[in-house]
């Protein structure tokens, strides 16, 4: 047996966040969580500060390394931003198809499934943002391409939920029924308001029928106003239901984050998200989608007209937003990018054991990386 003693960093067990401690791992599984005097004898790793951390799950990541997944819906073009997402230490991630036709559709779940089948390291399912959106809040989607959900589609997500580890949804009350929510529910998936421009009213129709998420939420849906709350308002409101939120600062004032931090009804719960793009853990300066320029500047993405197009934007930076300019505990901003949306890829695989991924690094610095686990 080999055996590597992590220790002089905090270390954060999923839940708690642990001062004067050591991660045990034992032929590259981390084992325990100790007091640093009670530490076992084996090899001694002294990461001279940051944090040791569960690696990150991430529900929505449209691209990186490069690489838009839109464009390289293969398992090859899954590798490159799987191999993106771990060098900022991104451990499990849900590759985001962003509104697209029918057929890029069916060619994402297959180049899922062959991933999975393949052992590429960190995807936990597919995510498909659309088609079945709001066209008045399409945000960066085509809206040519934007449609209500026929029985052929819930036929065949239906089919999809039970071949993959978790399917998640980004549908809008707008183009989808709820009795097609519920049947889709009821096969697995995990169904995400995002992009609608529906009533509270609407939204929680839509919650009883089975919807469990809201996708980035504050951005591409109705707002909260005093008399209309609109998404928003529903989804801070219901109990049921998470939501994920770009902590980027750009997507979402830091003011508006610590209102919903502190206004989120549970037991649901905010998580973080990245909606990164081909950006991430890149040098590019510009990409396209859908034939349209997106431009890279000043740590956010745009269309030429001025419209967010994704993310720049690392789960470590947005650590870092959470708890620099938020002001939310470290413990609670790690949780919101480790254990509650691995909570999700528990609940899929009906596992009762809390979801956990290989420990990274989290340097005092912002970045990431993997240890030996």
């Amino acid at each position: 047996m080999t055996r590597v003693i992590y220790s002089g960093a905090q270390v954060f067990d999923g839940t708690k966040l642990h001062d004067d401690a050591v991660l045990v791992v034992e032929d590259g599984v981390a084992v325990a969580v100790l007091p640093a005097s009670e530490a076992p004898t084996g090899k001694s790793v002294d990461m001279k500060g940051g944090v040791l951390t569960p690696g990150f799950v991430d529900l929505q990541a449209n691209g990186g390394g490069g690489v838009m997944f839109n464009d390289e819906t293969s398992v090859e073009g899954l590798r490159v931003i799987a191999a993106a997402h771990a060098s900022t230490g991104t451990r499990a991630f849900l590759p985001t198809l962003i509104t697209d036709t029918p057929a890029r559709t069916r060619a994402a779940i297959e180049a899922v499934v062959a991933a999975i089948a393949d052992g590429v390291p960190g995807i936990a399912g597919l995510h498909l943002e659309g088609p079945h959106l709001s066209v008045t809040r399409k945000g960066a989607h085509d809206p040519d391409l934007i449609r209500p959900m026929t029985e052929a589609d819930v036929d065949l997500l239906e089919q999809a939920a039970q071949r993959l580890p978790l399917l998640k949804l980004t549908v809008a009350p707008e183009n989808t029924r709820p009795a097609q929510i519920a049947r889709l529910a009821r096969a697995g998936a995990l169904i995400s308001l995002g992009h609608s421009d529906c009533s509270y009213e609407k939204a929680m129709v839509a919650f009883s029928a089975g919807a469990r998420c809201v996708t980035h939420l504050f951005n591409a849906m109705s707002p909260l106003r005093h008399r209309e709350p609109g998404l928003v308002g529903a989804a801070l409101d219901a109990g049921t239901v998470s939501a994920g939120i770009i902590a980027d600062g750009v997507h979402v004032h830091p003011a508006a984050l610590r209102a919903a931090v502190a206004a989120k009804r549970g037991p649901g719960q905010l998580f973080l998200v990245t909606d990164a793009m081909a950006t991430l853990a890149s040098g590019l300066q510009e990409f396209r989608l859908g034939g349209r320029r997106v431009l890279r500047a000043e740590g956010r993405l745009t269309l030429e007209d001025g419209t967010l197009a994704g993310a720049d934007l690392t789960m470590p930076q947005a650590i870092r937003v959470m708890t620099h300019e938020v002001g939310v505990p470290l413990a609670q901003a790690l949780a919101m990018a480790t254990t509650i949306p691995g909570g999700f890829l528990s609940a899929a695989t009906a596992n009762s054991t809390p979801f956990r991924t290989p420990f990274v690094h989290l340097a005092e610095c912002g970045n990431a990386s993997p240890i030996e686990v």
